[in-house]
C-alpha cells in the first residue's frame, strides 16, 4: 500500500522549484544507492551542525540548536544504516555531490557573510531533503515510504531553524538576506533541473 505523503506548503513555497519527476523516477529504480547516499547525507549534515558548533561556541542560542542538531542527524544516520544492513546494502564514504559542492563554493569567506551564507545554504539543503522524502515517500515499498515520511516529520522544520538565526546571529539587514536568499535558491534550482552525471539524493535528473 502507498504511503499517503505530500511536501509541507512552508517547504513547497521556500523552494523555487519542484524535484523532477524524472529524478523521482530514477530513485525508484536505484533505491540501494539512493539509501547509501543517504546515510552519507545524514553524517555530512551531523558534521555541518558540529563545524558550527566548532566555530561559533560563544552563540549560545545557535550552539545549543547545533549540538541537538547533530544528534538528531546522527540518529537518522543509524536508522539508514539499518535499513542498510536489512537490504544487504554495504555502506562506503562518497565524495560531496555537485549539489552541495557548488552550494558550498559559493559561500563568502569573510564575517559575518560566511556565517550568514552557510545558514542560508543549510536552510536550503534541509528544505530540499524534506522535499524530497515527501515525493519519494508514496512511490517506495511501504516499509521505506513509511521512514521517509516520519523523517519528514521529524525534519520538516530544520530549515526554518536555520533561516532563524540568519537573521538574528550576522547582523545583516533583512534586506541584504532577502536578496542573497534570492541568489542561492536561483544557484539550488539549476543544480536539481540541469541534467547531473551522477545520481545522488540530492543530484538533478539523469543525463
Amino acid at each position: 500500500m502507498a504511503v499517503a505523503c505530500a511536501v509541507p506548503p512552508s517547504i513547497d513555497d521556500f523552494l523555487d522549484l519542484t524535484t523532477p519527476e524524472q529524478w523521482i523516477e530514477e530513485a525508484c529504480g536505484r533505491v540501494p544507492e539512493l539509501l547509501l547516499d543517504h546515510a552519507n547525507c545524514e553524517l555530512k549534515a551531523a558534521s555541518t551542525a558540529l563545524g558550527f558548533l566548532y566555530r561559533y561556541p560563544d552563540r549560545g542560542a545557535l550552539a545549543q540548536r547545533m549540538s541537538k542538531l547533530a544528534r538528531e542527524e546522527l540518529r537518522h544516520f543509524e536508522q539508514v544504516r539499518s535499513i542498510m544492513d536489512d537490504m544487504g546494502v554495504p555502506f562506503e564514504r562518497l565524495s560531496a555531490s555537485r549539489y552541495a559542492g557548488r552550494l558550498r563554493q559559493v559561500a563568502r569567506q569573510t564575517e559575518p557573510q560566511k556565517l550568514l551564507d552557510m545558514l542560508l545554504i543549510g536552510a536550503l539543503i534541509e528544505a530540499r531533503s524534506c522535499e524530497r522524502f515527501a515525493r519519494l515517500a508514496p512511490h517506495l515499498p511501504e516499509p521505506l515510504g513509511r521512514f521517509y515520511a516520519g523523517l519528514l516529520a521529524s525534519e520538516a522544520r530544520h530549515f526554518e531553524h536555520y533561516i532563524e538565526f540568519a537573521r538574528s546571529e550576522c547582523g545583516v539587514e533583512s534586506a541584504e538576506i532577502d536578496a542573497r536568499l534570492t541568489e542561492l535558491k536561483r544557484i539550488e534550482a539549476r543544480l536539481v533541473s540541469d541534467p547531473d552525471p551522477d545520481f545522488r539524493f540530492h543530484s538533478g535528473p539523469p543525463q
